[in-house]
């Protein structure tokens, strides 16, 4: 009888990935998948079983949220196509790498190496904070061929503000660019993804694009550099933008990102992948003029 109610839980978690893996959402999968355990283990102990229940149950539930995420993306970019994106043209096999939460001396610097060591450009959207703070490392990005874009000044959830204080956020963070770069940054990267619709009438009557992503790295997770790797290799398709950090709070351990970007490169460019930039992909200008 305790077997039998083992099965039964097994097929419930299978069940629940399948359902979670065959919607296409706007940010991937977790890491790492609910573990089933192989058809000749032994009977598992009731701790285990309740583990194995309630990790089906998250996993689940983080899939409705994607999937409620992923809709509302498709909304905004129906109702703003061009100025809000979540990918590039799927015609081509590119794809453009992207990098949040910069500068930090901790990582930047690294994920610098790596990108120059494989002549590869990706897009760094920056904290204007933090560019005060570290402006030789803005400059190294635009130096080697690097596109700049705005990620806000402090890191705020724009949902949460009002439009004069999202506006600050922007234009507050484009003077601490502007000098360092040379040219007024034309794509915003929301902190979180969140933007309003009225931030993107904005955004659109002052020559922003805001990008988003379509396939999300989950490395501000401080994961093993095999989970950040995995997590793109499966939802890379072309045209897709890829979320990846290279700063983060003093916490997060960005270790598993620099250790795996050789390795995506690699992979990518043996799929036939260029890897571009967001004004490549896009085809638009990196400047507002």
């Amino acid at each position: 009888m305790q077997r039998k109610t083992y099965y039964r839980t097994l097929l419930l978690l299978i069940s629940l990935m399948i359902a979670g893996s065959s919607v296409p959402t706007a940010k991937s999968a977790p890491a790492s998948a609910v573990p089933l355990p192989a058809a000749s283990s032994i009977v598992p102990s009731p701790s285990e079983r309740e583990s194995s229940v309630q990790a089906a149950a998250e996993y689940a539930a983080s899939a409705r949220k994607r999937r409620a995420a992923a809709t509302s993306w498709v909304t905004l970019e129906r109702m703003y196509p061009g100025v809000f994106v979540t990918h590039g043209p799927r015609g081509k096999r590119r794809a453009a790498l992207t990098f949040d939460d910069v500068p930090d001396p901790r990582y930047t610097g690294k994920v610098l190496d790596v990108l120059a060591r494989y002549r590869v450009q990706g897009t760094f959207f920056v904290l204007g904070s933090l560019a005060t703070r570290h402006p030789a490392l803005v400059k190294r990005m635009q130096r080697e061929g690097h596109v700049v874009g705005n990620h806000s000044y402090s890191h705020a959830l724009f949902s949460q503000l009002t439009q004069e204080q999202f506006r600050r956020q922007i234009e507050r963070t484009d003077a601490v660019l502007a000098p360092l770069v040379g040219y007024s940054p034309r794509f915003i990267r929301p902190p979180y993804g969140e933007v309003r619709p009225a931030q993107l009438q904005w955004a659109k009557r002052n020559g922003y694009i805001v990008v988003n992503w379509d396939v999300d790295s989950a490395d501000w997770r401080s994961l093993r550099s095999r989970s950040v790797m995995l997590n793109i290799r499966r939802t890379i398709q072309p045209g897709s933008i890829i979320l990846q950090h290279a700063g983060g709070g003093p916490t997060q351990d960005l270790s598993g990102t620099v250790e795996a970007l050789p390795r995506i490169i690699r992979l990518l460019q043996s799929k036939g992948y260029e890897l571009v930039t967001i004004p490549e992909l896009l085809g638009a200008a990196p400047d507002r003029k």
